[in-house]
């Protein structure tokens, strides 16, 4: 929860737009992997009672929650130089190729610089498949992305 009050803090300080809406196309490359996306943000609107949204080529990511995983997006804003968002992800315990892994849970800051198009994700992982997979922790990536 402090982070989410950090956030809090960097987004009024940055003069946010109010329920703006941009398209971005994006480009993650990993190792020999390179995959590109269309990612949608939209912003809160607290007067009218409308929550951030985030998309990836159409899917909700509001949306991608079941008995196995839930996920919320806790923060988005849009400002006029960078664009910030914040998703909670939490996975129940789960059996996969004859293993059993404990929840999970992954906390993502990602920020876009509008004018370079940078994507930095910051990403806190917490037990389950993926830390016993890629390793607990904080990891930072980056990726290229364009209006």
């Amino acid at each position: 929860m402090p982070l989410f009050f950090v956030l809090s803090g960097i987004i009024s300080i940055s003069g946010v737009v109010n329920a703006e809406e941009i398209i971005f196309k994006c480009t993650r490359t990993e190792h020999n992997y390179t995959e590109d996306y269309e990612l949608k943000v939209v912003s809160a609107d607290a007067r009218r009672g409308i929550r951030g949204k985030i998309f990836v080529d159409g899917r909700d990511l509001s949306q991608t929650s079941n008995d196995d995983v839930r996920q919320e997006i806790k923060s988005v804003s849009i400002s006029n130089d960078k664009v910030i968002f914040l998703i909670d992800t939490y996975f129940s315990p789960e059996q996969f190729e004859g293993n059993s892994y404990g929840a999970g849970s992954v906390i993502a800051l990602t920020t876009i610089s509008r004018s370079s198009g940078l994507l930095k994700r910051v990403e806190t992982i917490h037990g389950g498949f993926l830390g016993s997979s890629m390793g607990e922790g904080t990891k930072i990536y980056t990726e290229k992305c364009s209006l």
